[in-house]
């Protein structure tokens, strides 16, 4: 009876974080969405947006480790400086890869809409098989190889749809691309990084974001993002800086909740968990802006996440197998 008690309790848990990371994520996008493209706001600076919502993840940091000095027994969050020499050396070209990814991600999100934004944004799995055999020599199988294939199918038809109902934005579509080339490279030298911090997930995430607030500022004045802000008729509205510390509150939230879900269930879990999300998030999208969309276009919905969800299977497998072989040399 105790441990059907402890079981339901584990389950429940971990029902909550999963059901917590699908409303932080569903919801961060169409938050971002508004701040980026609605006629609410209507402010034509993608960058500025991003880089107030550094600003805000780097607030909560430091508040959450003001809080940790005050409560070490309630939370523990390391100490660190993002301006000391090495520090910088060596976390500063994650940095920079962090910064395209994010404004990227937002650039596509601001030319397509919700619903296309998982298909812009599906070629990061293709990536990953192509540059971690470029840069780390890493060989893939056939069966991942044929997911990667049909990935690829599945985005080009969701291309063309949207082109044939006239609603393709050929930017938002290669920030898109350009999105899923940066997380892939991201991910790979994350894992390169991370040893630098002690494998400390919110550090790394603290040192990111400071250096993006600096990256940013000369993106923007190239761009002429300081002269659009700068003549923005709300920039003094409380609703304007309320949304977008919404904005900045909820990318943050989504970061934890990222790794809260891959820590309390698995890899495989989280990406099964985030295409089965990406799902529901299309059809929310759709609904929520009344769209119309085509059979076909549909189709290349479910081919890129079913292609998506078998990858990550076959990658389960192949590291479950791959795992067994080397405990089995070990005991030998």
């Amino acid at each position: 009876m105790q441990l059907e008690k402890g079981l339901a309790s584990k389950y429940a848990y971990i029902t909550y974080v999963i059901a917590a990371y699908w409303i932080v994520s569903i919801l961060t996008v169409f938050v971002n969405k508004a701040l980026l493209s609605s006629d609410a706001v209507n402010l034509n600076a993608p960058l500025f947006v991003t880089w107030f919502q550094c600003i805000v993840s780097v607030a909560i940091c430091i508040t959450l480790r003001i809080i940790s000095q005050w409560f070490p027994d309630c939370i523990e969050i390391t100490n660190g400086s993002p301006f000391k020499k090495d520090t910088l050396k060596k976390v500063l070209p994650l940095s920079i890869l962090f910064t395209a990814m994010i404004a990227t991600n937002n650039l596509c999100l601001k030319y397509v809409g919700v619903a296309f934004y998982y298909v812009g944004r599906s070629l990061t799995t293709v990536f990953n098989v192509v540059f971690t055999y470029i840069l780390l020599g890493q060989t893939t199988s056939f069966k991942c190889i044929v997911c990667c294939t049909v990935i690829i199918i599945g985005f080009w038809l969701g291309v063309d749809q949207e082109h044939v109902t006239g609603s393709l934005s050929i930017f938002g579509t290669l920030f898109g691309v350009l999105g899923s080339l940066s997380l892939s490279l991201y991910s790979i030298r994350m894992k390169q990084t991370l040893p630098i911090v002690n494998q400390d997930i919110w550090l790394l995430s603290y040192y990111n974001n400071v250096y993006s607030i600096i990256i940013f500022i000369p993106l923007m004045i190239i761009s002429g993002e300081h002269t659009t802000v700068y003549n923005y008729e709300k920039l003094g509205h409380p609703f304007f800086w309320g949304a977008m510390t919404i904005g900045g509150v909820f990318g943050f939230a989504i970061g934890y909740f990222t790794a809260l879900q891959i820590k309390v269930t698995s890899p495989l879990t989280h990406n099964v968990s985030g295409t089965a999300k990406a799902c529901v998030q299309t059809v929310l999208a759709t609904y929520w802006f009344n769209e119309k969309k085509s059979f076909l276009w549909w189709i290349s919905n479910i081919v890129v996440l079913t292609a998506s969800a078998f990858y990550a299977r076959i990658r389960q497998l192949e590291l479950n197998k791959e795992y067994r072989i080397e405990t089995r040399q070990f005991k030998v």
